[in-house]
């Protein structure tokens, strides 16, 4: 009696069971084993357990038979779900290069750190600007730097140094070609006295042998270089230096006389690996030791954190190797150094089949339920067949019942498989931060690894205060059946553990700014609406105390003093499909005083939505200081023009500054404009937009290689400064070695 109606359930059922047929006999949480031999993979462990422990590889042995274990757990799993066969098919097999293990090659000599912060006076006695950083006292590469009387200035292959104080007499000092692999550029330096260090990335050549072959093949690799560069003399700069790190250029920071460098590389071959190392010329200074986690990550790169000791005449290098995902978002405080990074899991069919037996099973009559886990045990047939005989007592059981209780049956699995697809999507991204310590004199160690739900914006969504690390993220997820989004706030203990959480705040928004600040948050959210919220944080238990809304969002938010933030993003308006749309740039001023109240002092639109700056991307591109009243911001603006008759007519195109007196009482006073250009050329060298004072003289920077120099009240023109594309070439202080005769 139940024929037709009895199928029409049992196929929705099936609909909605579907994909749930993979074997138990591919391990899904098991431990990991790294002893095993090459060539015999172990099991793995994708899904997140208790433990993790970090462990050390001892010897390059022990690293491939670790990889050779993951390579053969993820081709089952692949091959199960209908992928590839092989993670590394299509790729070469690579040799070692040098090391048998991973010890060291030598033990750097290490030098004493300096104690104390870059100066803000010149020798000319002149104060001036540095580069806008997150914490103080921890310093952050650019492609501009100044010491109150000269400018460094990196563009393309080329570093220019430019004496810019007094602004009248100002000339290029030095304009030269640092010697780097041609297609590549100068990415950005630190400055420390008469010490510049400069980064740029090379794809060195590796000797590796294709599988089953004889004779090596040239393979390239990404490397990053740490060029030291004496500057005593700015007529004539001169290579201390030339240290070459395995790994893509990452991040760095500098503090005190330290840089902080973190390399990210692909591992290439699961079979072998090339290993990170640290050389100058021809020699290796450093094998760093690699770390791994008894829990490992879906994909792993070598992340290398080096040390260098700017100052010493020693090779004063530490080292160390994380096997993990890739660095994406780094935050360094003078004690510590967090590498952040978005780990999703990877949902392959098994993910189904544990949604079959966790979400499903348990809603079905008990006898039933032994039924399946007795046939889903048996390992002597395949999975198809399992399926066929599981099915086929899913299709007994439908026929069994009446219509109402195969309705209700239908309802409470439908939302079984609701939660459960809401649990798993807001789990599968999350965030890890590693947290590494570094000491006076530049020792790295590690120190605990943390993780937490949700997407980071950038490196402000991060801080450290005290023995607590706190963390903004948002959290976005999608299902067949739902969606969601919202914002969280946690706070965690010196061993990464969450300690305290705010979760769920404006939810259907995202987070588009944050900035920590002492026992405070204030968090931008956005979606149609600005939110601007204070959160404290003087607990471990963070609320919110008071919240303000307004039109259009905040990207970068920055203190004026304790009791009011400056605000720069986008003004938004509704547009005529009812949606929202982003015009021109804004900035605002908000009072905080009163915590439970925030207020908006005032706003400035500048353009429409053709406009932008690079301040909302790039912190560094901001130039404030309360003392000398200064806000600038770089703006750039392509406006359309109407025309009759479907004419085409050229957009107004517009480059430069905009600077602003700012007043807690009167918000803010537009000083005027710095132009740079009016038109849509291209420019080629410099790579963005920057401002820095000396004195009483501001100094703008943009794409047209020029250098312009105005009064910081009145922006009256006193000079200006082409930056230029020409240069003779620096040597290295090692020759490069002979070719060999043909």
């Amino acid at each position: 009696m139940y024929g037709m109606a009895g199928v029409g359930v049992a196929a929705a059922i099936g609909f909605v069971l579907m994909l749930s047929s993979i074997s138990t006999n591919i391990p899904v949480n098991p431990v990991t084993n790294t002893g095993v031999p090459s060539g015999q993979p172990g099991p793995i462990a994708f899904i997140s357990t208790s433990s993790q422990e970090l462990k050390k590889f001892s010897s390059v042995q022990e690293l491939t038979a670790f990889l050779a274990s993951i390579e053969g757990s993820r081709n089952a799993l692949m091959a199960a779900s209908g992928g590839v066969t092989s993670f590394a098919e299509g790729r070469p097999t690579l040799g070692l290069s040098d090391a048998d293990s991973l010890q060291r090659a030598q033990e750097p000599t290490m030098a004493p750190a300096t104690e104390g912060a870059p100066s803000t006076e010149s020798g000319e006695g002149q104060d001036y600007s540095t580069t806008n950083v997150q914490v103080t006292g921890v310093d952050e590469p650019d492609f501009i730097k100044n010491d109150g009387k000269y400018a460094y200035i990196l563009s393309g292959d080329r570093l220019t140094i430019a004496e810019v104080y007094p602004p009248e007499s100002a000339k290029v000092v030095a304009k030269v070609g640092l010697d780097i692999q041609e297609g590549q550029y100068l990415q950005n330096m630190f400055l420390n006295d008469d010490t510049l260090v400069v980064f740029y990335q090379e794809y060195a050549q590796d000797n590796i042998i294709p599988q089953y072959e004889i004779m090596p093949q040239p393979f390239y690799t990404p490397k990053t270089h740490v060029l030291i560069l004496d500057v005593t003399d700015r007529t004539d700069p001169k290579v201390v230096k030339n240290y070459m790190v395995s790994g893509a250029y990452s991040n760095a920071r500098m503090i005190g006389d330290y840089v902080y460098l973190v390399t990210t590389s692909d591992l290439y071959n699961y079979r072998q690996p090339l290993i990170p190392k640290v050389t100058e010329a021809s020699t290796t200074l450093i094998v760093p030791d690699i770390y791994y986690f008894d829990n490992p990550e879906p994909y792993y790169n070598f992340n290398t954190v080096t040390s260098v000791n700017i100052k010493s005449a020693e090779d004063a290098i530490n080292s160390q190797t994380f096997m993990m995902n890739p660095a994406s978002t780094l935050y360094v405080s003078e004690k510590s150094i967090y590498i952040a990074y978005e780990k999703y899991q990877p949902y392959y069919d098994v993910a189904n089949h544990m949604r079959f037996f966790e979400a499903v099973v348990p809603l079905l009559p008990q006898d039933v339920q032994e039924q399946i886990r007795s046939i889903d045990a048996d390992s002597s047939q395949s999975e198809s067949q399992r399926w066929d005989r599981i099915a086929t007592v899913l299709q007994d059981m439908y026929n069994r019942m009446g219509e109402q209780e195969k309705t209700a049956l239908l309802d409470k699995i439908q939302k079984a498989l609701e939660d459960y697809d809401e649990r798993v999507q807001k789990e599968a991204h999350r965030t890890v931060v590693h947290k590494i310590a570094i000491g006076s004199a530049g020792e790295i160690s590690y120190a605990a690894r943390g993780e937490v739900p949700g997407r980071l914006l950038n490196q402000f969504s991060m801080d450290e205060q005290g023995d607590r690390f706190r963390v903004a993220t948002t959290v976005e997820y999608y299902s067949r059946y739902l969606s969601g989004l919202y914002s969280n706030v946690y706070v965690l203990d010196e061993g990464m553990k969450v300690v305290g959480k705010l979760e769920q705040i404006e939810p259907d928004e995202s987070i588009y700014a944050a900035r920590f600040i002492g026992d405070r948050l204030y968090l931008v959210t956005f979606q149609r609406i600005d939110p601007f919220f204070v959160i404290d944080l003087s607990t471990d238990q963070p609320k919110i105390l008071g919240e303000l809304k307004l039109p259009g969002y905040s990207s970068y938010l920055h203190p004026y003093d304790e009791d009011h933030i400056i605000g720069i993003g986008k003004d938004t308006k509704e547009n005529e499909f009812g949606g929202v749309q982003a015009t021109g740039v804004k900035v605002a001023l908000f009072d905080v005083s009163d915590i439970s109240n925030p207020r908006l002092v005032d706003d400035y639109v500048i353009g429409k939505s053709g406009t932008d700056s690079e301040v909302l991307w790039d912190h560094k591109a901001l130039l404030f200081d309360k003392a000398k009243d200064v806000l600038s911001i770089p703006v750039s603006s392509y406006d359309e023009v109407a025309v009759e008759g479907g004419r085409y007519a050229p957009p107004n195109v517009w480059r430069g500054f905009y600077v602003f007196g700012t007043s807690p009482d009167s918000g803010f006073t537009l000083k005027g404009t710095v132009e740079h250009s009016n038109t849509s050329d291209y420019y080629y060298g410099i790579q963005g937009s920057r401002s820095f004072y000396i004195g009483d003289v501001l100094y703008t920077l943009s794409l047209g290689n020029k250098l312009k120099m105005n009064d910081i009240d009145t922006l009256a023109a006193i000079n200006e400064l082409e930056i230029g594309s020409t240069g003779g070439v620096i040597p290295y202080p090692v020759p490069l070695p002979e070719p060999l005769p043909r």
